[in-house]
């Protein structure tokens, strides 16, 4: 017996109608299990871009002032040279640090609009050779307040009390959306099988009018997937609002100076969102394919 999409349609949002309450208990659940989920990824991302810039060892950088004599650079740049305790140090100039000003706020081009490369400080990175945090905050304090020089903004305890933190967030986001979807899993089961038992006496009757497993199993499976999809839907608009309102606060211009560049990418926010809407489908084939399969006689 095939079944009709209209058909289909009809008997999902009636079973859905029928438990309203489980059905928006059910849904505000996934809605925020998936956001939990979605917002691990998006925070652990924009950890990973504000901090790339320290990768390779870079303890501390030296921003100096765009107006900045070439006398006062190479000041700099030879007591960096002659220092016994730098390992290592990279100039990076007004273009190079526009270019990655455009990386950063990729995202927000009214900014890049309002910026020229005369205005970015260009800057030393600066790798020591002893990573020690004391030790690299008595090296970077050799050159703060030196002629020339804008900022020193030192990486060591911050960047790794940044890390830390995020990393525990994270561990909280993950272990709560993961406990919050095995609970989405079991309400869309009770829910169908709630449906299923009120609805027992129409399926015997279809069952002796010869109506096939799948005709009768389908608009129950669709009732799980109905829910998983809102509830996706939800999420979506608190990922958004997420990114839109508290990730991008922490790369603000008035910001944190370390936390420059924390910022989720069109590209990562798309992947993510793809993965919340993935989740939440598999959420649904589990609860429904359980329900149906165990409390529906073959």
């Amino acid at each position: 017996m095939a079944i009709s999409p209209i058909y289909a349609l009809r008997e999902t949002g009636q079973n859905l109608w029928r438990n309203v309450l489980l059905t928006t208990a059910t849904i505000i659940t996934i809605g925020v299990s998936l956001l939990m989920f979605g917002s691990f990824f998006m925070f652990d991302y924009a950890v990973d871009n504000a901090t790339q810039r320290w990768e390779g060892g870079i303890e501390f950088v030296i921003w100096m002032s765009p107006e900045a004599s070439v006398e006062q650079d190479a000041a700099i740049q030879e007591a960096l040279n002659s220092s016994p305790q730098i390992q290592s140090h990279t100039y990076v100039d007004q273009l190079e640090t526009f270019e990655e000003f455009k990386e950063l706020f990729a995202d927000t081009p009214e900014m890049i609009e309002v910026v020229t490369p005369d205005a970015m400080p260009p800057s030393y990175r600066v790798v020591p050779l002893n990573p020690d945090a004391d030790v690299v905050e008595e090296l970077a304090n050799q050159f703060r307040g030196r002629p020339g020089v804008k900022e020193v903004v030192s990486a060591n305890e911050t960047i790794r009390a940044i890390q830390d933190l995020a990393d525990r967030v994270g561990l909280f986001l993950f272990l709560g959306s993961f406990v919050l979807l095995a609970a989405a899993t079991l309400l869309i089961l009770t829910n169908i099988v709630s449906a299923i038992r009120n609805r027992g006496r129409e399926i015997e009757i279809m069952k002796v009018v010869g109506a096939t497993n799948w005709f009768i199993r389908i608009p129950f499976m669709l009732e799980g997937l109905a829910q998983a999809l809102i509830g996706a839907l939800f999420a979506w608009g608190g990922l958004y609002a997420f990114r839109r309102f508290v990730i991008s606060e922490f790369s603000e211009p008035d910001g944190l100076e370390l936390l420059a560049g924390f910022e989720v990418s069109d590209n990562e926010f798309f992947s993510t969102s793809i993965l919340v809407l993935g989740i939440a489908i598999a959420v649904s084939v589990v609860g429904s394919l359980v329900a149906v399969t165990r409390y529906l006689d073959a």
